[in-house]
């Protein structure tokens, strides 16, 4: 029974901080930020060495944001499984890493895509072409989140296109 409520709470907190971080940050930034775009779609990927090259601190407060979903999520699981959510946490770092590795470094064997793609496990390779083209590939952790978050992007850029209309 506690391998079990570790295991769920793992994958409820990745589940979770997944939706929670590509509904109202990724998407959201995308449309209304301008941090996000510049740091992250860029060859360097570095906030803190954008902040520092650039003068603009404030930029932290994107990369912050991108992680709050999962920081917002500990105390909650935490109460319910300390391990669980250690290691939820440790897996989405872990996963952050290895999504942004060098495209020209790393290429996923075939066994670990097929069990990723069983999974909707977001792979470098799929995250490579989310940063290529902004519109596609969504979901930090799963795939399955791509579909909604797309039809989320595209909502919201009607949203953001009423607004200027009416506040222009």
């Amino acid at each position: 029974m506690v391998v079990f409520k570790v295991l769920l709470i793992t994958f409820l907190y990745l589940l979770i901080g997944d939706f929670i971080s590509t509904f109202f940050y990724h998407v959201p930034e995308h449309i209304f930020g301008k941090f996000h775009a510049i740091v992250h779609h860029s060859p360097n990927r570095s906030f803190i060495r954008y902040a520092i090259i650039s003068r603009k601190p404030l930029v932290l407060i994107a990369g912050f944001l991108s992680a709050f979903p999962y920081l917002l999520l500990i105390p909650i699981f935490g109460l319910i499984s300390p391990t669980g959510m250690i290691t939820g946490l440790i897996l989405a770092l872990v996963h952050v890493e290895w999504r942004h590795l060098p495209e020209e470094a790393w290429k996923t064997p075939a066994f670990i895509q097929k069990i990723c793609q069983f999974c909707y496990i977001t792979t470098p390779e799929r995250h490579w072409q989310h940063h290529r083209n902004s519109r596609v590939a969504y979901g930090d952790v799963f795939t399955f989140f791509d579909q909604p978050a797309q039809a989320w992007f595209k909502w919201l850029v009607q949203f953001k296109k009423k607004l200027k209309a009416r506040y222009s």
